[in-house]
């Protein structure tokens, strides 16, 4: 078995557990009662169809990536699949909101924070990515 302790299974798979932790409920956020918790969060409405169609296929994407997350953590030939998902979808996430502050301005503290937790998680994804990947 590879690693061989089980505090370095632990290491090795938290970047997995914490993107399956966090993304499950922001995925709920989106796609739930869009028209309640997104006003709630954000300055708009959510009142077409057309937007909690938007909403609930981003609520299913998150829960996707949540799933590749799980499916890393508990299956070997997952993980690394799964830890560069994350990367990505993370990375692509935090360039895309670096785009918005220089092109739009600082956005409501909601999405600074959401900025800084996406750069964390890729960086602690490429990481873990590194240091535990099979060569």
């Amino acid at each position: 078995l590879w690693p061989p302790y089980k505090s370095s299974i632990t290491m090795r798979n938290l970047h997995l557990i914490i993107s399956a932790i966090l993304l499950v409920p922001i995925a709920f956020a989106y796609g739930i009662a869009p028209n309640t918790i997104l006003p709630a969060l954000f300055d708009f409405n959510v009142e077409t169809v057309d937007l909690h169609n938007i909403f609930r296929g981003i609520m299913c994407l998150y829960l996707g990536m949540a799933v590749i997350s799980v499916a890393g953590i508990f299956k070997q030939r997952y993980w690394e699949t799964a830890t560069i998902v994350i990367i990505v979808c993370m990375g692509a996430l935090a360039i895309g909101r670096l785009a918005s502050f220089v092109a739009d301005g600082i956005p409501s503290i909601t999405l600074i924070i959401g900025f800084f937790a996406e750069v964390c998680l890729a960086a602690l994804c490429y990481f873990n990515w590194k240091k535990y990947r099979v060569r």
